[in-house]
Formats: structure tokens, C-alpha cells, sequence
């Protein structure tokens, strides 16, 4: 009697799975291997792209500070060149000791010197000489005053005098009527009157017998 072919289960039910198992496996590890080479990309391409961005901006840090201006060098200001002309120190002059030693304008211009008549008239004043030219304003300082005029031959009165002056351009003017520095005018009365604070006569103080009328100051020389 013939014998029945042997029966192998196991091998017959665990061939196959051990195929899928390895299959299984290799697509797994094939994903696995394909998702991280996409990172290791992705990371690269994003430092690549932030490093220009950081180089980039350097430029822009210095450009911005070379187009800050320096701080512009302050210089002190020069004098007035009127100002250095009018303390210019001067230069004695070698006087005869048996001449006379009155001083005169030239002790007060230096050699070589060409000074205007402001800066004449400020040393003068600066010296403290108040006769001669020192006793004008300078040019332009001060302008005439305008009084009644006086006839050089009209006898004055006590208590007033004549005022002469000069336009800043040399010419005379005629003189006007003025009270003397320590002369206080009265009424009929005997009553001391307000005086004028610049002691220019009023028509209505005047002497008798004094023609009323106003000085014309003459136009500059030249002036149409």
C-alpha cells in the first residue's frame, strides 16, 4: 500500500510573507532615505538664501555711515577789520626835545596808515582829546541840531550862546542860539523855567530882537 505524500505547513505558509516582509522593508527604507536628502536640500537653500541677505546688508551699514556729513570745523570769526584799524598800536614819533611837543593828528596815525575820518575821530576820543577834531561826532554818529539862527553881529544876551557845527561832509553850518551850560532861564516873575535837555534856544525863549528863524542844513556836496 502506497504511502501519502508529506504535508509541510510551515513552509508552505511562512514562504511567502517572508518575501513581502522584504519588500515592505526596502520601500520604507527608500522613502526614509528620499524624505531626508529633501531636508538636507531644503536646509542648504535656506542658509544659501539668508547669507546674501546678511552680506547685502554690510554695504547698506556703509554706505549709510559714509553718507553721514563730518561735523563742519568751527573757526573763530575775525575781528572787524574798522575795529583792528581803530586799536592799531601806534608807532612814536621822534620829537625835537626843544621843539614843541603839543600833539597833533599825526601822533595818532601810524606810518603808512590811511584812516577814515571815523576811525580818526574814535582814537582821538580813545586818547581822551576832545579839542580840535575830537570835538566832533564821528561821521554819521550824530547829526546836526536844528535851532534858531544868530546873526554874527547880533549882540547875545547873558546866558546864550552860539553853537557852531559842520555836516559830515566839511561844509559850515550857520550857528545856532543855545543856553550856556550853567545858565537857568526865568519868567518876568523870577520863576526858573523847564530848560531844554539839549539847551537848544525855543522861539518862545529867545532874545528880544532876535530874528525867529530856523537853519537850513546844506545837502551833501554832489547832491542834486
Amino acid at each position: 500500500m502506497a504511502k501519502p505524500p508529506r504535508h509541510e505547513p510551515t513552509r508552505d505558509r511562512w514562504g511567502p510573507a517572508v518575501g513581502f516582509l522584504a519588500i515592505a522593508f526596502a520601500l520604507v527604507a527608500g522613502a526614509l532615505a528620499g524624505g531626508w536628502s529633501s531636508l538636507v536640500s531644503a536646509t542648504t537653500e535656506g542658509d544659501a538664501a539668508s547669507a546674501p541677505a546678511a552680506s547685502a546688508s554690510a554695504p547698506l551699514l556703509q554706505v549709510a555711515a559714509a553718507g553721514v556729513p563730518a561735523p563742519a570745523r568751527v573757526t573763530p570769526a575775525s575781528a572787524p577789520a574798522s575795529s583792528a584799524a581803530a586799536t592799531s598800536p601806534q608807532i612814536p614819533r621822534h620829537r625835537d626835545p626843544d621843539g614843541d611837543q603839543t600833539p597833533d593828528i599825526a601822533d595818532y596815525i601810524n606810518a603808512g596808515e590811511k584812516p577814515t575820518m571815523n576811525e580818526v575821530i574814535e582814537r582821538l576820543h580813545q586818547a581822551g582829546v576832545h579839542t580840535g577834531l575830537g570835538a566832533f561826532n564821528p561821521p554819521g554818529t550824530k547829526p546836526p541840531l536844528i535851532g534858531l539862527a544868530v546873526p554874527e553881529d547880533f549882540p547875545l544876551p547873558p546866558g546864550y550862546v552860539r553853537h557852531y557845527q559842520a555836516t559830515d561832509d566839511g561844509q559850515r553850518i550857520e550857528p545856532i542860539l543855545m543856553f550856556a551850560p550853567d545858565y537857568q532861564a526865568t519868567t518876568p516873575d523870577g520863576q526858573p523855567v523847564a530848560m531844554p535837555r539839549d539847551r537848544v534856544v525855543p522861539p518862545e525863549l529867545a532874545p528880544p530882537g532876535l530874528p525867529i528863524r530856523r537853519i537850513v542844513v546844506p545837502p551833501p556836496n554832489g547832491a542834486l
